[in-house]
């Protein structure tokens, strides 16, 4: 089944751009970028759609020099005229398998621009760096994620609370359903096969096999991230341990009660990021945009989808009894989500949020979150109840220029006019956990004074 992705907005304005650049579809397996580009090939008059782990497939690219050549020998194999080129998809899945194609992308830009072509592939962060020539400038990049919980509820086909869910404000009958649903993807997270079967047959207890195949998957890789038997050893380690970890900081040295050194863990960490399976997501300092993470300090773990943490820790069946999730996982698994569910929305940048610090010994404070809005760094806190304590955020808000907070919470959205204790008043936004991927609009609506 297709699902209706966000990310089919920027491939829209991709097919009508006069400055189309063939386009690399990045992200971690199974995040469902070939299924995404299949859907959209049926917009087209045509399509060619090629696998290259497929011989047949990559001759084309070792028989040939000339990407003209190329493309006039897949029109006539594929029976499309020439002058339909400007109305016809080139798919070039799994492109990692021929160097030489991905080198022969900026020709289809120079030499064929009318032909639109897309590009993906199992492992490309690896693939890319082995090719010589890689043509900067010559494609354009968009980043696939799971899908996110706006996609999750398009994909059960429960329009009327994804209709409720873009909102603003989200009115208070739609907070129950919403959270409820919410509860259900905690659980499953948004791995578009995962998906695909709770769609199909609506039974979690079918899922912790789909889980396994593709964690299993991701080990199997392993071989091919490696430079050597040591390597392996160690990136099997984090993998094994990470997902104990999530939404910690952590420090490389030793990892996972391991003897490993930072230098070896390192390495492993930043090779399950090129695979982005993980990722570090590091602090800030400043209190001003830009954003500029310190890579000095501690990161933060982050894991591809909360859906494999839960199945890779065993916790599914436990959150199936819970009815309020802020303390699964010792509290770790709602922050690790909105991380998640922040990040999904990026797909022309690779950009990671960052959290906030202030190390000092007297007064050290971390804000879960932050959030660039034109001028102003909005502090984000992530609590379990409507209350609580918010010492980190007030400390950021009375050393801000902006009176503007954010706590996510498993409460009703509102609008509190609150005081630090330093006696700055501020606005602080209070919303439902399931509005991680409304942000942006919430943040505008917040500061722009539309409230």
């Amino acid at each position: 089944m297709n699902f209706n992705r966000h990310i089919f907005k920027q491939l829209g304005a991709w097919k009508t751009s006069k400055t189309r650049k063939p386009l690399i579809l990045r992200g971690a397996r199974q995040v469902g970028k070939s299924t995404l580009v299949a859907g959209f090939a049926e917009g087209y008059q045509h399509s060619i759609l090629l696998n290259l782990e497929k011989p047949a497939h990559r001759a084309y690219f070792d028989d040939f020099d000339e990407v003209k050549a190329i493309a006039e020998s897949l029109l006539l194999a594929n029976k499309i005229p020439f002058e339909a080129m400007g109305e016809t998809l080139l798919f070039i899945d799994e492109i990692q398998e021929s160097p030489k194609a991905i080198q022969l992308l900026r020709y289809f830009y120079e030499e064929i621009p009318e032909l639109h072509v897309i590009a993906a592939g199992s492992l490309m962060e690896f693939a890319m760096k082995k090719v010589q020539s890689f043509p900067v400038g010559r494609v354009d990049f968009l980043y696939v994620h799971p899908l996110n919980f706006s996609e999750y509820l398009q994909a059960l086909g429960h329009e009327a609370a994804h209709k409720q869910l873009q909102q603003i404000p989200i009115k208070a009958s739609a907070h129950k359903v919403l959270l409820g649903l919410f509860h259900r993807y905690i659980i499953t997270g948004g791995m578009p096969e995962v998906v695909r079967r709770e769609v199909e047959k609506s039974n979690l207890a079918d899922l912790p096999n789909v889980y396994e195949s593709i964690w299993q998957t991701y080990k199997n890789d392993v071989e091919k991230y490696s430079a050597s038997d040591t390597e392996r050893k160690v990136i099997m380690h984090v993998m094994g341990t990470a997902p104990f970890y999530v939404d910690q900081r952590i420090k490389f040295e030793r990892f996972g009660n391991s003897n490993y050194r930072s230098r070896e863990i390192g390495g492993a960490m930043r090779t399950l990021e090129d695979a982005r399976i993980l990722r570090l997501i590091y602090p800030t300092t400043d209190m001003h945009p830009p954003i500029k993470p310190d890579l000095k300090k501690s990161p933060r773990l982050q894991f591809l989808d909360t859906g494999l943490v839960n199945h890779t820790l065993g916790i599914q069946h436990e959150l199936l009894g819970l009815k309020d999730f802020s303390g699964a996982h010792n509290g770790a698994i709602i922050p690790h989500l909105i991380t998640q569910e922040m990040m999904s929305i990026a797909t022309f940048t690779d950009h990671k949020p960052n959290f906030w610090v202030r190390e000092k010994k007297q007064s050290s404070s971390e804000v879960d979150l932050v959030y660039a809005y034109k001028n102003f760094i909005i502090p984000i806190e992530i609590k379990s109840g409507s209350t609580g304590s918010l010492k980190s955020l007030h400390q950021f808000v009375e050393a801000a220029d902006h009176p503007y907070a954010i706590r996510f919470y498993g409460g009703e959205f509102g609008v509190a006019k609150a005081v630090t204790p330093g006696g700055k008043p501020y606005a602080l936004l209070n919303l439902p956990y399931y509005l991680g991927t409304r942000i942006g609009e919430w943040v505008e609506w917040l500061v722009e004074g539309k409230h």
